[in-house]
């Protein structure tokens, strides 16, 4: 009889370890897909992180962001080797008229003519945005105006031919200030201050 009894008990706690180790096993299992999952997920976004953005995503984020903060989109073309470029961003984010660029505009970037080995860095499609305003031959950085709308308002070429690019001649400074002038409503406190800050740019010449 003990022996009986002995016997069931084993019987009964083998079924239960079983149980618990199958439990565990699947508890385990569950933990391993998880991770499995969370590490595709990681390097996927280091995968997507990688990769250029495309000027077609570029444009659609701004002009979205345009129409929720009613601005206009400027849409600048440079390349990370040219001088002038690294010039009209430093004097457009210079404290003196940053208030005026922020509050007309949302300002994005599209890379293109990299140097040989940096190609990797032009923004995909940008190239042909550019050659469709007519904007390849002539040098960088070159600009576009578009309402909300993507009704185009403006860009940088002060007559065919000639692109004001980084204006720091005076008559590239009041072409500058007029396209605003149609653009936006800049007051004349704001007029003076990108006068002023341009002016204190070298001469560049971009136009060949």
């Amino acid at each position: 009889m003990k022996k009986a009894i002995t016997t069931k008990y084993l019987h009964l706690f083998f079924y239960r370890q079983s149980n618990r180790d199958a439990s565990a096993f699947q508890i385990l299992e569950i933990y391993l897909r998880i991770f499995v999952l969370s590490l595709f997920i990681f390097f996927s976004q280091i995968i997507k992180a990688q990769q250029i953005q495309s000027a077609e995503d570029i444009l659609k984020e701004a002009f979205q962001q345009a129409v929720k903060e009613n601005k206009k989109v400027f849409v600048m073309f440079h390349a990370s080797w040219w001088a002038a470029c690294v010039k009209m961003d430093t004097a457009m984010n210079d404290k003196s008229v940053k208030i005026f660029f922020d509050e007309n505009f949302i300002i994005t970037h599209l890379t293109v003519h990299e140097s040989k080995g940096k190609e990797k860095l032009e923004t995909p499609g940008a190239f042909e945005i550019l050659a469709k305003y007519k904007g390849e031959k002539l040098g960088l950085p070159f600009w576009l105006i578009f309402d909300k709308k993507k009704e185009f308002v403006g860009d940088s070429p002060m007559r065919i031919g000639y692109n004001v690019g980084c204006p720091s001649e005076k008559n590239e400074i009041d072409y500058f200030i007029k396209v605003f002038k149609k653009t936006t409503s800049i007051t004349d406190k704001q007029e003076i201050a990108v006068e002023k800050r341009f002016s204190k740019l070298p001469i560049v010449t971009i136009n060949q």
